[in-house]
């Protein structure tokens, strides 16, 4: 038995997440990877991205702090071998290379920027086909604070795959119009068949965070009636009572609403009655497209 370590870095709009996986490697049977660390640090990027157009320089320090201080816990961990990427913030940011280009030279970390399109083909490398049954078909929704990636699985095969400029700092921002709801509702519908079984995959920390408070268990789907629910609930506090009574992070209490407002239209339109919640997303696809591209 051999164990090696691999890292992510998923740089997104709302937070910088580091994880660091152990690849255990045998003999007679396939490698099983287990998480060893996940460190999140609530830099909210989209806040200028989407707002100002560029990030700012005390952003920007924030997130050279940050790449630094993973770069010693890559060391510590004895991390051989990571991948860094950076979704829509750093996308649409007018000097999203030059803040790649300075990371790079005060921390040694090297950022691919990459597209929609690069980030669902990353997230479809999980182990979301252990979770797809060939009866039905899967709505896939990765929520993250400036896009949403939507992927339609029928009868076991991908069938379609769209990122959407609809995220929960964007919403949060007043940023997102009518017409991208528009959108997105008649890519769902166009992708699907009328009479399909539906059932979502849900990604991102916010429906992790929402089936955390469920109180279900690993693997048991959240229902569109607790959701419908519990975003009435969350909607009806104020933002201090949600952080005071909830016990959520500052920096979740309020995008964990407009989350569950794009989880609960996708159902609408998909016609989905559950949502399961597997906890896997970019940066476990990182880790096994890191791997298989090892050599």
């Amino acid at each position: 038995m051999v164990v090696r370590k691999f890292a992510a870095i998923d740089i997104g709009s709302n937070a910088v997440r580091l994880l660091v996986n152990n690849v255990i490697e045998h003999e007679d049977k396939p490698p099983s990877f287990k998480k060893s660390a996940l460190i999140r640090v609530p830099v909210r990027l989209g806040e200028d991205a989407f707002t100002k157009g560029a990030i700012s320089e005390t952003s920007l320090q924030r997130l050279i702090q940050t790449m630094q201080s993973f770069e010693l816990l890559m060391q510590v961990y004895g991390v051989e071998k990571y991948m860094a990427t950076a979704t829509s913030a750093l996308r649409e940011a007018n000097n999203g290379q030059e803040v790649v280009d300075r990371i790079l030279q005060e921390s040694g970390i090297g950022i691919e920027i990459i597209d929609g399109k690069r980030e669902a083909e990353i997230i479809a490398s999980t182990d979301l086909q252990e979770l797809i049954k060939k009866d039905r078909s899967y709505l896939y929704v990765d929520v993250g604070g400036g896009s949403t990636e939507f992927t339609v699985f029928s009868k076991g095969v991908l069938k379609a795959s769209k990122s959407f400029r609809i995220g929960t700092v964007r919403i949060l921002k007043g940023l997102v119009t009518e017409q991208v709801w528009d959108d997105v509702q008649d890519w769902i519908r166009g992708n699907l068949q009328e009479d399909a079984k539906v059932e979502i995959i849900g990604s991102g920390g916010n429906i992790n965070k929402l089936h955390k408070m469920s109180g279900r268990k690993v693997g048991q789907p959240l229902s569109y009636i607790w959701l419908n629910a519990q975003y009435h609930f969350l909607n009806s506090m104020d933002y201090e009572d949600r952080v005071s009574e909830l016990g959520l992070n500052q920096d979740r209490a309020d995008v964990i609403i407009p989350a569950a407002k794009i989880f609960l239209s996708a159902a609408k339109w998909s016609g989905a009655k559950k949502i399961h919640v597997p906890k896997i997303g970019l940066a476990d696809g990182m880790i096994k497209t890191l791997y298989y591209l090892k050599d």
